[in-house]
């Protein structure tokens, strides 16, 4: 029994958009985890957002992927 599915997305790219919000958060909390004053530390300036910016780019990747389809 092979049943297609009306999901726009399949199992993969919802793994792959819960692994990008996982990043996001934790490039959030890395910027908010910064000890200088409003944030101008190396994990508020560079770090946190270059982990940001990868969960953002993880998060494309999860929705451009086209799941292959079965036949």
């Amino acid at each position: 029994m092979n049943k297609k599915s009306n999901l726009a997305f399949g199992k993969k790219n919802y793994i792959l958009m819960l692994i990008g919000i996982g990043v996001l958060i934790t490039g959030f909390t890395l910027m908010t985890l910064d000890k200088e004053e409003y944030g101008f530390g190396v994990l508020g300036l560079t770090i946190g957002p270059i982990v940001v910016m990868a969960g953002f780019i993880i998060q494309f990747f999860a929705i451009m992927h086209k799941p292959k389809e079965d036949k």
